[in-house]
């Protein structure tokens, strides 16, 4: 009975309830979608009626009713949950559906402390009136189910503690593209605000999670990656905790690299002292990295990273092993272990690895990035000086314990770090590339810093998006999305702070940008090709190819416009060296699509006008970025045509785009015979890539003898990723039985944080 009962409503007024009020608004919400009924919401409901129920409680209960009844047989309900979700998020927000004009709300939200106050001074009323006129608010109806609540969890402005929300989707892209074009000249920017916001708001550019969640606000630090290199120095381990806390505090996911450490038992001070090792700093950065939370949107992350021939690198490996003590373990970071060609040789050969404390070998450290054929020199010459400590061990002992934790944990990553110097865009003699970041994507020159303002050190940042290649009806769209992306993303870089000076010096100097892409596994389903079998090689290499080459014209047109970075001359671009000029040869043998662009015209101009970014492209996961676009992730096969993902929010359910006409046409992860295909795939992107790709090795166990994954075939995989020239592989992942549509929400691209796309 509810005749005379009575509702809160969200103001705190009470009044009699009306179920025809409930019906209209889902009745609403299912226009035009099929196979969705409006009494099967309500019934599933189970609303429980009581006097003074609260509307919001009738609201949430029917949204997740819908979402329940998501599923491959009734895909719509995913868009029916996604509609009331809007519904009831606009009602939090403005009292009401229907937003507010823009300056009123933008006056609003800057005397709340809410909104960046420069978009009053920037902007006059006269333009808010005509910027208003570009918003489309019915975007907002073409979200997914899992977008809405992605957006309500991470992205829009709100009050973290009382959950109450103070935006709606369209108005976050309409402000982003007005903080980032807010400095162009007048005549021209108004026309960059409506063709972004366009671009953004209609799924075609994806922005990462700083961008999202942080342009407009008060916050300006909007770089998803940050490098950090540690000396061999209690100054520098001390600067590198201070940096990373700075840093995890903003939003930032953390790449560390502490190679340089010294072993355990090296000699301090003339023999004064005896060396605690690597693991007492490990767990000094592992504290920096869990003591804040990302302002609420995502915990702090880092990867840690270390060469193969370190002294201590047996117990480096097992440091996130479950079995050991905490004394002897340093979970909650992940770890890449750093390897070159003559560590692989050696693995071939049956041959030794000589493990070296860094700092008593002289020049070992540095050439293993900068230069490979001295390396090998020293290596050698050390191996043979009786006078220098080392270990010996088996290289194929020593890799299969590699492999035997990767496998085991699932995140210890590899960097090949030969191929990320000699398939760079930075010259490795002057400045090499030492280290990634968390997700293994972002291949940029630093150097270790001795004090928190050390401007002689290097924080390297980066900044990233996608696009999305589901979105692209050709591959000359790339032209005006790159130039949109690069602009955006360029400006965004004079637009942030930078709370250490080694940050902001590096940036200034090298403007690196990192665009990757979504949605390839639907841009391969709907092209009618798969990852296993080879039919998606030369339809991924045209597709890279554009991409790069546009995003190096967009960069040399901006060069024209504001000059070359600073520090341009440290590029192989300057010399007119090219990705498509160092790619590993291997791929030749099994992909023979030519090149389809004047890459002899745009050599030229980059050696005449320069780049304004030293670096453009980086494949990145985008795990919770591709589910506002409802895009599968990154690169990555799906694990089924729908997928259950556990958020911070509970749990949601995402198909993949075009599910009825599509659904024969898609291969998802466990459908793949094996990894080599995909690697194949992978080592064709790269060789137009000029950064790393977050690349992935994934094994049923059922499809070997006695259900177990042999290492010959993990050592296989490994070795074929180096010969098609990938430079850094992300998780490993192990079918482990349970429902194949279930998948782990890997928070944004990176689990825990980090790096967001």
């Amino acid at each position: 009975m509810t005749g005379n009962m009575q509702v809160t409503k969200r103001d705190g007024r009470l009044e009699p309830i009306n179920l025809d009020k409930i019906h209209k608004v889902v009745t609403w919400a299912a226009e035009g979608l099929d196979n969705v009924s409006v009494s099967q919401v309500e019934l599933k409901s189970h609303i429980q009626f009581y006097n003074g129920i609260r509307t919001d409680d009738i609201h949430e209960t029917i949204i997740k009713s819908a979402a329940d009844l998501i599923s491959e047989e009734t895909p719509d309900y995913q868009y029916l949950a996604a509609r009331l979700a809007i519904f009831h998020l606009r009602k939090i927000a403005y009292g009401e559906y229907a937003p507010p004009h823009l300056f009123a709300h933008v006056q609003k939200m800057v005397a709340l402390g809410k909104y960046d106050a420069h978009l009053l001074q920037d902007y006059t009323e006269a333009e808010y009136n005509e910027i208003n006129g570009y918003i489309d608010h019915e975007r907002d109806l073409t979200f997914s189910y899992a977008a809405v609540k992605q957006m309500e969890g991470k992205y829009l402005v709100q009050n973290r503690v009382t959950r109450q929300i103070f935006e709606s989707p369209q108005f976050l892209y309409i402000l982003v593209a007005m903080c980032l074009f807010a400095k162009y000249p007048k005549n021209t920017r108004l026309d960059y605000v409506k063709r972004f916001y366009d671009a953004v708001s209609q799924f075609k550019i994806s922005l990462p999670t700083p961008i999202m969640s942080g342009v407009r606000t008060p916050t300006r630090q909007f770089s998803s990656c940050v490098l950090i290199e540690c000396d061999d120095s209690l100054d520098s381990i001390n600067a590198t905790t201070s940096s990373i806390v700075k840093y995890v505090s903003q939003r930032a996911g953390i790449g560390i690299n502490a190679g340089r450490i010294r072993g355990l038992g090296s000699e301090i001070r003339g023999g004064e002292a005896q060396h605690t090792g690597c693991i007492p700093f490990f767990k000094m950065f592992q504290a920096a990295v869990k003591s804040c939370s990302q302002g609420g949107v995502r915990g702090g992350a880092a990867t840690l990273f270390y060469p193969l021939w370190h002294i201590e690198v047996q117990s480096l490996l097992v440091l996130k092993n479950n079995r050991g003590v905490e004394e002897n373990r340093i979970r909650q970071l992940d770890y890449g272990v750093q390897i070159n060609k003559l560590m692989y040789t050696r693995l071939i050969k049956g041959g030794n690895i000589t493990l070296f404390s860094p700092h008593e070998t002289p020049g070992l450290y540095e050439a293993f990035f900068a230069d490979q054929d001295e390396f090998e020199r020293l290596y050698t010459q050390y191996e043979n000086d009786p006078s220098i400590r080392k270990e010996t061990i088996s290289a194929a002992d020593l890799f299969s314990m590699l492999m035997q934790e990767r496998a085991g944990t699932g995140r210890i990553y590899v960097q090949n770090v030969d191929h990320c110097n000699t398939h760079s865009p930075f010259d490795p003699k002057v400045a090499p590339v030492r280290q990634s970041n968390l997700c293994l994507e972002i291949a940029l020159p630093t150097k270790p810093l001795n004090n928190i303002n050390d401007e002689n050190g290097e924080i390297a940042l980066c900044t990233l998006s996608a696009f999305n290649l589901g979105a692209l009806e050709n591959l000359d769209e790339f032209e005006n999305l790159a130039d949109l992306t690069v602009r955006a993303l360029d400006a965004l870089l004079d637009y942030q702070d930078y709370p250490i000076p080694a940050a902001k010096k590096a940036t200034m100097n090298r403007r690196t940008l990192g665009v990757g892409v979504i949605n390839y596994a639907y841009y391969l389903a709907k092209n009618g090709v798969k990852y296993s079998d080879g039919s998606a090689i030369g339809l991924t290499h045209r597709t890279f190819e554009a991409m790069q080459y546009y995003l190096l014209k967009a960069s040399v047109n901006l060069a024209k416009e504001y000059g070359a970075c600073p520090l341009f001359n440290e590029t192989n671009y300057a010399k007119g060296i090219l990705p498509i000029d160092t790619y590993k040869a291997d791929l030749d043998k099994f992909c023979t699509e030519p090149l389809h662009y004047d890459w002899d015209a745009l050599r030229a101009d980059i050696v005449q006008y320069g780049l304004r970014n030293s670096t453009l492209s980086a494949l990145m996961p985008s795990e919770t970025s591709s589910q506002i676009a409802n895009a599968t992730n990154g690169i990555e096969p799906p694990r089924g045509l729908v997928t259950i993902k556990q958020s911070k929010d509970g749990i949601l359910k995402q198909v993949v785009p075009e599910f009825e006409r599509l659904k024969n046409q898609y291969e998802t992860l466990w459908q793949m015979g094996g990894n080599d295909g995909y690697l194949k795939l992978v080592g064709v992107m790269q060789k137009f890539v000029d950064q790393a790709i977050s690349a992935n090795t994934s094994y049923d166990p059922k499809r070997f003898d006695g259900g177990r994954v042999p290492m010959n075939q993990m050592l296989k995989d490994l070795l074929s990723a180096y010969k098609y020239g990938v430079k850094t592989l992300y998780y490993h992942n192990t079918r482990d039985g349970a429902d194949d549509r279930q998948s782990d929400l890997q928070d944004d691209d990176c689990v825990g944080g980090a790096c967001k796309i």
